[in-house]
């Protein structure tokens, strides 16, 4: 009997979901070194949620007193609560009928199909996972400099952008949505993008793209997180001032990076009860770190940290802090970490969806199966003030 569907179904079940589980891992720098790093990852989410409490407030009925004077007024603990929701990612591949004919007549030729799309979305999957560790809920990929009346519009920053993406164009506020389902065209690095269909009437500066239906769906990222103004978690920092994070910025100049600078965050956190484990940047301000310690005269070597990891070394009271590079990082940005207070909550790993019994599920009126990769996660902390963030930094 030759194969079938269904057989089919049960190679990929069987196969290739732990293959996804691990080569996932290959292609997340950044989370691949939080989740190594940390106390671990949890899975015991609980539901569509996670709830912790957060201690923000000391007992204020402490004093000193002469003989005969009131004793201090009782107070008490001070508590809050977090909330954090999940973000459901998903993945989708298609494979035509005459490919699942394959499968009968030359097994080998349908495996390599498998291969190419299987192994195709997990790089794609894992790229735009990275990407939203930095970034915010609101899933921005990239913001407009300028005013525009076409389908060009000019940015300062590219790094996401790449052609053939499918986007969504909202104002600066994610409420007005100038297009919706455009194809990116053309990608001008650091200049501009144009989109097809037709000429976008109105468009002002700081308006976002993102990708089509992600607006306010994606994970909570390091620029949410670090953050000192933000509500995060139900948890607002201008009435709980223990929910900032520590901020160092220039107004939007950027400066040259000097070790003043990053001493000044690692002790700023650790006046706060933090302890920083990793610095995350781009390649550009590690050249600018590299730079600076070689006109001190300092041997700039690289050293092995914990998870595999290997990079420079900012020296602390605590220690040597490994600086690692990501090139999803945002240009001019150092985030100071504290990995012990960051946690990735998610029901499991990468998986197929398959609720039904299978797979492949049929488009309707095509001869061609879809197959659907599906995880729900999401990014939180503990501590918020036990991070930092310089940016406005000159990169080389």
């Amino acid at each position: 009997m030759g194969a079938t569907l269904t057989t089919a179904s049960n190679i990929l079940k069987e196969i290739y979901e732990p293959k996804i589980r691990e080569q996932l891992q290959n292609y997340l720098k950044t989370s691949k070194r939080l989740e190594q790093s940390t106390e671990g990852v949890t899975s015991d989410v609980g539901g569509k949620y996670v709830k912790f409490p957060l201690h923000t407030k000391r007992n204020s009925g402490i004093g000193a007193r002469n003989e005969m004077e009131l004793l201090p007024t009782a107070g008490n603990q001070g508590y809050d609560s977090a909330q954090v929701t999940l973000a459901y990612l998903y993945g989708s591949i298609r494979l035509s009928g005459q490919t699942f004919e394959l499968a009968k007549s030359n097994p080998q030729a349908f495996a390599s199909v498998l291969d190419q799309e299987v192994e195709g979305i997990q790089r794609d999957l894992a790229k735009d996972f990275n990407r939203q560790v930095y970034g915010t809920s609101v899933g921005a990929l990239m913001t407009a400099s300028a005013g525009y009346a076409a389908n060009t519009i000019t940015t300062t920053n590219t790094q996401y952008m790449e052609v053939g993406q499918v986007v969504d164009i909202y104002d600066s506020t994610g409420v007005t949505l100038r297009a919706a389902g455009r194809n990116v065209t053309t990608v001008t690095k650091n200049t501009s993008i144009v989109v097809d269909g037709a000429a976008i009437a109105t468009g002002a500066s700081g308006d976002i793209v993102v990708r089509t239906g992600n607006l306010n769906r994606e994970t909570i990222g390091l620029s949410q997180i670090v953050n000192d103004t933000s509500t995060l978690f139900g948890v607002n920092p201008s009435t709980v001032p223990s929910w900032k994070s520590v901020m160092n910025a220039n107004g939007g100049t950027n400066r040259p990076l000097s070790e003043s600078l990053m001493i000044r965050m690692v002790d700023d956190i650790y006046t706060n009860g933090g302890n920083t484990t990793a610095i995350f940047t781009t390649l550009g301000v590690r050249r600018s770190y590299f730079n600076l310690l070689v006109q001190q005269r300092r041997y700039a070597d690289t050293k092995e940290f914990t998870g595999g990891f290997s990079g420079l070394a900012f020296t602390t009271d605590n220690g040597d802090v490994p600086v690692v590079t990501d090139v999803d990082c945002q240009p001019n940005r150092m985030y100071f970490i504290n990995e012990k207070e960051l946690k990735i909550y998610r029901e499991g790993d990468w998986s197929f969806m398959d609720r039904d019994g299978s797979k492949w599920f049929r488009v309707a009126g095509y001869d061609a199966y879809d197959a659907t990769l599906y995880k729900y996660c999401n990014f939180g902390t503990h501590r918020r003030n036990s991070h930092g963030l310089i940016s406005d930094v000159t990169e080389s």
